[in-house]
């Protein structure tokens, strides 16, 4: 009998959603006698020509990471729409936009002016940035299109479940890989991930104050933190109480607070905004005492990169979606 086909693609990402897969050490072998890998760019040497002779839907499902960037990612992905019975939006990135869509606060030219004119490090006196064409001893050269707009797989193709995390933990990814050969799957559009706040399982939880008011925010460099206690009574922006657990409190249990990357939980539209409001209710000092104006603004500018804080995995995907230019 035929082992159903599996693919893993990489479009804008850093990379890290294909270290899990290795990640899942010996299990990874019980999964490669399970399935057979036609297309893993990172790992074999697989070329799009090999994907495009498949039938439809000849690939039992597909692992896509990474935001969608280029037009290149957009055709390799609408191929593997194509190509498969399943599509799993693998990692922060190919769930919500991740960290690449962190550029959706500026445009293209903006980006491209500061990375290859204006950076300190930048030797370019002519100015010059990649062109799609260029002719170069006689021949064209051709790169990919670099889109004014990162996207999230979700909105470039028909998504199946979601996985995310930054990268999603193993065990999340060999349960997710179980569930689609023993077909155990829960309905179309799910997260392969449990449904409540990070707080409920963070190892923390029992430090964390019944009432809570925070008079000064810190950046984690600033100050020693205490290992023990929760991180917002001692000044650090969490958004734990914003995101979905699952990870592992890896973050947490490296005395380090939690980022965002695992999404909202579900019923929630906006993370940014559910982590913006969560800050805001614990800003400030007693009811009897008053902040003046400076006060309150000291307090609010304490807040390092509040959007990129808030939005760090998830801008693409927000309502907010990018800043208009």
């Amino acid at each position: 009998m035929a082992k159903p086909k599996v693919a893993f693609y990489w479009c804008a990402s850093c990379g890290g959603c294909e270290e899990t897969v290795v990640d899942l050490n010996e299990n990874l072998l019980k999964v490669a006698d399970a399935v057979d890998i036609v297309l893993w760019p990172v790992a074999l040497d697989f070329k799009r020509k090999d994907i495009e002779a498949m039938k439809d839907k000849e690939i039992a499902v597909s692992f896509i990471n990474g935001a969608v960037r280029m037009d290149e990612h957009e055709e390799w992905v609408k191929l593997l729409r194509k190509k498969s019975g399943l599509v799993v939006a693998f990692g922060a990135c190919a769930c919500f936009g991740g960290i690449p869509g962190l550029a959706n606060f500026w445009d293209k030219k903006t980006i491209f002016d500061r990375h290859f004119k204006e950076a300190p490090s930048v030797d370019n006196p002519k100015g010059v940035t990649p062109q799609m064409k260029s002719k170069v001893d006689g021949n064209e050269l051709h790169l990919p299109e670099f889109f004014d707009t990162v996207k999230t797989l979700g909105q470039t193709i028909d998504v199946d479940y979601y996985l995310p995390g930054c990268p999603p933990p193993p065990d999340l990814v060999l349960g997710a890989v179980m569930a689609i050969l023993e077909g155990k799957l829960p309905k179309k559009g799910s997260v392969l991930a449990p449904d409540k706040a990070l707080c409920d399982t963070c190892p923390r939880r029992d430090s964390k104050p019944e009432k809570l008011s925070i008079k000064e925010m810190k950046r984690p460099w600033q100050i020693k933190m205490d290992p023990t206690k929760c991180f917002l009574p001692q000044g650090i922006f969490c958004v734990g109480p914003a995101t979905r657990s699952g990870c592992g409190e890896t973050c947490i249990k490296a005395n380090q607070p939690c980022r965002g990357c695992m999404g909202p939980m579900s019923g929630v539209a906006e993370q940014g905004a559910k982590s913006l409001s969560m800050i805001a209710s614990i800003l400030g000092i007693d009811e009897e005492e008053k902040m003046s104006d400076a006060e309150v603004a000291k307090l609010i500018d304490g807040i390092a990169d509040p959007a990129g804080t808030v939005y760090r995995f998830s801008l693409p995907s927000s309502l907010l979606g990018r800043k208009r230019m």
